[in-house]
């Protein structure tokens, strides 16, 4: 087996165990069901990349992956898989994808929720997105839209928003939950969300991610397939969607930016696109309208908004990271200094600057952008110019910008990249704007990231692994015990093992004729052990005594409207 994809440090946090002991037969159960479904009636309906794909990905059907599997199966294209806990950040869930790795909720659903659950689960993860990164057209739309979406700007109101909306999910999937703990976590969601009153950045990737890697139908609008997870991983919704009860709509990207999420309940409209490329072509304009390649006081006006842990990149190529708390514009409305509060730290290419990290400076940094008075760049300076400027170690000088700020003092240093300036540090220093003195002498060293303009911004660090704290060692867990399985469960497993020997001996048949009698006795309503009793004994002519009243049963259980379309598409596989 391939060496495992390294996860990024900063994001080890989320990375979870698989607790592989604690799935119950009737789990593994739930998991069969789904993968025969899938194999069954998803190679008509499915695009051919995901059929294909769920052949060359090797994924069981029989029992739920490790992810050690599923990191053998992903490293034949480059990938790997890591288990999180449940819905992730948004920011972190893109990291991952833009890494190469599949976030795998380990939780799977339960019986009840077969057909459709809002809570990331492993049926969703391995069996919905897995086999369809096999084409490499649609890996690359992935890993390209997760590399956008960790550039995405959001905000503190979408942040809660997000966490409403994780609460809601858990709600949902929670047996226990009652409906009125439901209704108010929908009510809170809802509330939550109309306070967002700005659409952000990740917001519409987030939703052209659900339009599509999700949801998302191919090909023609009056004849489509399917190629979104969501979909691929749902029982009920993969056939939901082909009906005229779903409307089909031509994709374009701003439709799609354009269309809240709906996350409770199966979707009313889906988009088709014409082909990967067609994904891939949307996905580049939307980030053509973002921070990360506007620049210029839009993208700051952004990081400001975020609140939060942004960069701010200068046409030199030093960036600074930090929370944006005020800029300063001229008369125009454009930015000509930016200040952050809290610590701060400085890079070029991606990586820190030598005593320039967040410890230096701790309180913030402030900074100028723009020209010299005369529409000199000092970038873009030689050694000549630069000289006649008094831009030299030890000189004292005063720079005045075309906007009106002014730095005066004495050079301590300058910093080169690339042959170029990319700050210059002061002593004695003082910096006004009108009339307004934005850093004192008696501060100390003034250091001035050199730049004319601002050409992108984005969330994070430029330098995530020297920006933020290691994560801290985790004590170990102590190994909680698998609860014993219950009498149900025994008899899952029981069916479950005969069926992997698959030699039917007398012995093994009675065992099979008990385990009916037994569901009789206790079990009415269980419709999946009686459907893979049926199965059996579909096979061995010793056992098709039980196939009228199995038959008998499941029809009888079929009138219950929850589980009429499960038992009809169980049969159906037979």
């Amino acid at each position: 087996m391939k060496q495992m994809k390294a996860i990024p440090p900063h994001l080890t946090p989320y990375v979870s165990e698989q607790d592989y002991d604690r799935y119950t037969p009737i789990d593994h159960a739930v998991w069969r069901y789904v993968m025969r479904q899938n194999h069954h009636v998803l190679q008509h309906t499915a695009h051919v990349a995901f059929v294909e794909g769920l052949r060359q990905s090797g994924i069981e059907t029989e029992k739920i992956p490790r992810v050690s599997e599923m990191n053998a199966c992903l490293s034949k294209i480059g990938w790997g898989a890591v288990i999180v806990n449940g819905l992730i950040p948004g920011a972190v869930f893109y990291e991952l994808l833009a890494s190469g790795l599949l976030p795998i909720a380990a939780e799977i659903r339960k019986l009840s929720n077969i057909e459709y659950t809002p809570a990331p689960d492993i049926i969703h993860e391995a069996a919905g997105h897995a086999p369809i990164l096999f084409d490499a057209e649609y890996r690359n739309y992935v890993q390209t839209i997760g590399s956008i979406g960790t550039k995405a700007f959001s905000m503190k109101e979408r942040s809660e928003a997000f966490e409403a909306l994780r609460k809601l999910t858990i709600v949902m999937e929670d047996p226990k939950s009652t409906e009125e703990e439901k209704a108010a976590a929908q009510k809170l969601v809802e509330e939550k969300q109309h306070a967002v009153v700005e659409l952000t950045e990740a917001e519409k990737v987030s939703r052209l991610f659900w339009a599509t890697v999700e949801y998302g139908l191919i090909g023609e609008v009056d004849d489509p397939k399917i190629y979104g997870a969501g979909l691929l991983s749902s029982v009920g919704e993969s056939k939901h969607c082909m009906t005229d009860a779903v409307k089909k709509l031509p994709y374009s990207m701003a439709a799609c930016a354009a269309s809240p999420k709906i996350v409770t309940e199966m979707q009313s409209k889906l988009f088709v696109c014409r082909s990967f490329d067609e994904l891939m072509e949307g996905v580049q304009t939307l980030a053509d309208t973002m921070a990360f390649r506007v620049g210029g006081t839009e993208s700051l006006e952004k990081a400001l908004r975020s609140r939060s842990v942004a960069t701010c990149e200068y046409n030199s190529g030093i960036s600074v990271t930090g929370i944006v708390n005020e800029l300063i514009k001229d008369a125009n409305g454009e930015a000509v200094y930016v200040n952050t509060t809290g610590p701060t730290a400085l890079s070029v290419n991606g990586q820190q600057l030598a005593g320039h990290g967040r410890d230096y400076h701790a309180k913030g940094f402030g900074t100028p952008i723009g020209m010299l008075e005369g529409g000199v760049a000092i970038e873009a300076c030689d050694g000549d110019e630069l000289n006649r400027l008094g831009l030299v170690a030890g000189g004292a000088v005063q720079l005045r910008f075309e906007s009106g700020v002014c730095v005066n003092g004495k050079i301590k240093g300058l910093i080169k990249a690339n042959l170029h300036v990319v700050l210059i540090s002061f002593e004695d220093c003082s910096v006004t704007y009108d009339g307004k003195e934005l850093f004192k002498k008696e501060w100390g060293t003034y250091d001035m990231a050199v730049g004319s303009r601002i050409v992108s911004a984005y969330p994070g660090a430029a330098d995530p692994s020297t920006y933020f704290d290691p994560p801290e060692p985790q004590p170990a867990q102590p190994h909680e015990q698998a609860a014993p399985w219950t009498a149900l469960e025994q008899l899952y497993a029981q069916v479950a093992e005969i069926r992997r020997q698959n030699s039917f001996t007398a012995e093994q048949m009675q065992v099979l004729h008990d385990i009916h009698r037994e569901l009789g006795h206790s079990y009415p309503n269980d419709w999946l052990l009686r459907l893979e009793l049926l199965e059996l004994a579909a096979k061995q002519p010793g056992l098709s005594q039980l196939e009228t009243p199995l038959l008998q049963e499941l029809q009888e259980l079929s009138k219950a409207e929850s589980m009429a379309n499960l038992i009809k598409n169980g049969l159906s596989v037979l």
